[in-house]
């Protein structure tokens, strides 16, 4: 082994780079003192990051209109003209704002836990934009602080930085790259009529199969039939699920929900979570609740339709968001009043109202 060691850093260095540390330790935690009636937003790390994109969080459909007739430039013209005119409110909204009412909930429980929803918005849109977008925001006084404008480029590396655990967005083909990278996403849809929610709760409901689960069950009733499926599920009873591409953002929430648990505030809690499935109680509900069981996972209620549509019984929910992987069944929920957000995973796609699309028509 050779003797020869490195050499040291000169004095000078070893003191210039002393200060450079100092003046930065200095400067963060002058930021860190800054004062401000606006709640911080909390570190990615610690947070339940829900990431929005600008056309589910306001109506654009009329700006949408002028990109797709006119091209960007008149479209970008029209948001800087109209920059200090508020956008309308769009499908995610609500949402968000119960988000924020959780928030509130949780730092009065918890002053100093950045165990929090951080909402970020994440547009596609280009920077010139972000002044009208920003005044939107600011005009309905929204906690979102952080913004990622990519400028007409795919989102999907910006959400795993931003660590996040639900992206919602208009467009189907960034969901369906976000879903086959592992990341919760879905399409939202605006209701055909308004209807009044929770102001006080978020209330998040979600179909089972190839959302919360993975869709191996669904596969043997399209490919096999009910019979089938039922004989499949009991035998199978004692064997959890795959997982789906939801589990963890309910997970997520059954950790902010264990928060209130601990302050003996479970009655009180602001986070309610339902399940909402086709599937039938006696025939194939045990694997269901004892797969969530062995998630370690809680869901508040459980709803076994047998095949009845969902929408009437969604009505009676009133959720922020309801998550199905069918557009049958979001068809249905937002005709009735209900924010519905399309799941695009598992063989259902391939499916519409129990029959078999055909491949020509899958690829339009």
């Amino acid at each position: 082994m050779s003797d020869i060691k490195p050499k040291e850093a000169p004095a000078a260095d070893k003191k210039e780079a002393t200060t450079e540390e100092k003046d930065w330790a200095a400067a963060k935690a002058h930021f860190e003192n800054l004062k401000s009636t606006k709640p911080r937003p909390p570190k990615p790390k610690y947070a339940v990051t829900i990431a929005v994109s600008s056309r589910t969080l306001f109506d654009m459909v009329a700006e949408r209109k002028i990109f797709e007739e006119e091209g960007l430039e008149k479209y970008v013209q029209h948001q800087q003209e109209h920059e200090n005119e508020p956008l309308k409110p769009g499908p995610a909204f609500p949402f968000v704002k119960a988000l924020m009412t959780v928030n509130e909930r949780l730092r009065n429980l918890y002053p100093d836990s950045e165990e929090l929803f951080d909402i970020v918005l994440m547009t596609n849109n280009h920077a010139q934009v972000g002044v009208r977008l920003m005044n939107s925001i600011n005009h309905y006084d929204l906690t979102i602080e952080r913004f990622c404008m990519t400028g007409g480029q795919s989102p999907i590396e910006y959400l795993k930085a931003y660590m996040t655990n639900l992206y919602l967005s208009k467009d189907s083909k960034k969901v369906q790259e976000a879903i086959e990278e592992g990341i919760a996403a879905a399409i939202m849809f605006k209701p055909d009529v308004v209807t009044q929610l929770s102001e006080t709760q978020l209330r998040v409901a979600f179909d089972g199969d190839a959302v919360l689960f993975s869709d191996e069950s669904e596969i043997i009733v399209k490919q096999h039939g009910l019979d089938t499926f039922f004989e499949h599920e009991k035998q199978y009873e004692n064997k959890p699920l795959a997982q789906g591409p939801l589990k963890c953002f309910l997970e997520a929430l059954g950790k902010l929900q264990k928060k209130f648990y601990a302050k003996n505030e479970r009655l009180n809690c602001p986070i309610r979570t339902f399940l909402v499935t086709a599937r039938s109680a006696a025939s194939s509900g045990a694997r269901v609740l004892k797969t969530l069981r062995s998630w370690g996972l809680e869901i508040d209620e459980a709803l076994f339709l047998a095949g009845a549509p969902k929408g009437p019984l969604l009505l009676k929910i009133r959720p922020h968001i309801f998550f199905d992987d069918q557009m049958f069944h979001i068809e249905g929920a937002k005709e009735m009043g209900t924010i519905a957000a399309h799941v695009p995973y598992g063989i259902g796609q391939k499916y519409n109202k129990g029959k078999l699309i055909e491949p020509e028509k899958q690829q339009k």
